[in-house]
C-alpha cells in the first residue's frame, strides 16, 4: 500500500510538472495575415508578417510587408511589438498585443496596433499618424 501512494503522488507530480511547462507563447509564434479597415469597414492596409514571442514579452518581427499601396510608407520601416499572455491556459492564447512600425521616410508616420490575442486571432484597433497621414479603425490578425 506504501509504494502504491508513493507511485500516485509521483504520477501526480509529473503530470502537474508536465501542466506547468508548456508554453502557448508559441501559438503566437509564426506568419499573420493583417487588414486595418476604416469606421466604414473600408480596408486601408494590409500587411503580413512573421512573430516569434520573446521571453520577456517583446516580439522578434521578421517579413514585415504592406501588401497595400501607402504613401504614407513608402520607405523601409522599423516594427516593433508586444505580447503579454492571460487568461485560459488550456491551449488557448490570450493576451494584449500592441505592435508599432515607424516610417524611415522623413515624416515620420507612425503606426500603431493595441489589441487582444484570442488562439490565432488578433483583433483591436490602430491609429495613424504622422506628417499628412492621419486615420484610425479596427483591424483583425489572422495567422496563417
Amino acid at each position: 500500500m506504501k509504494h502504491f501512494l508513493v507511485a500516485l503522488f509521483l504520477l501526480a507530480g509529473l503530470t502537474l510538472i508536465g501542466c506547468g511547462s508548456s508554453s502557448h507563447a508559441s501559438n503566437i509564434n509564426g506568419n499573420w495575415n493583417a487588414t486595418l479597415t476604416d469606421s466604414s469597414n473600408n480596408p486601408v492596409f494590409t500587411f503580413g508578417t512573421s512573430l516569434n514571442v520573446n521571453g520577456d514579452g517583446s516580439l522578434s518581427i521578421s517579413n514585415f510587408k504592406f501588401t497595400s499601396a501607402s504613401p504614407c510608407f513608402t520607405a523601409a520601416s522599423t516594427e516593433t511589438g508586444s505580447f503579454t499572455l492571460s487568461g485560459d491556459f488550456n491551449g488557448n492564447v490570450n493576451g494584449s498585443f500592441g505592435f508599432t512600425v515607424l516610417s524611415a521616410n522623413p515624416s515620420g508616420n507612425t503606426l500603431t496596433l493595441n489589441g487582444t490575442a484570442n488562439g490565432n486571432t488578433i483583433t483591436g484597433q490602430w491609429t495613424l499618424s504622422g506628417n499628412g497621414c492621419t486615420g484610425s479603425g479596427t483591424f483583425n490578425m489572422t495567422k496563417i
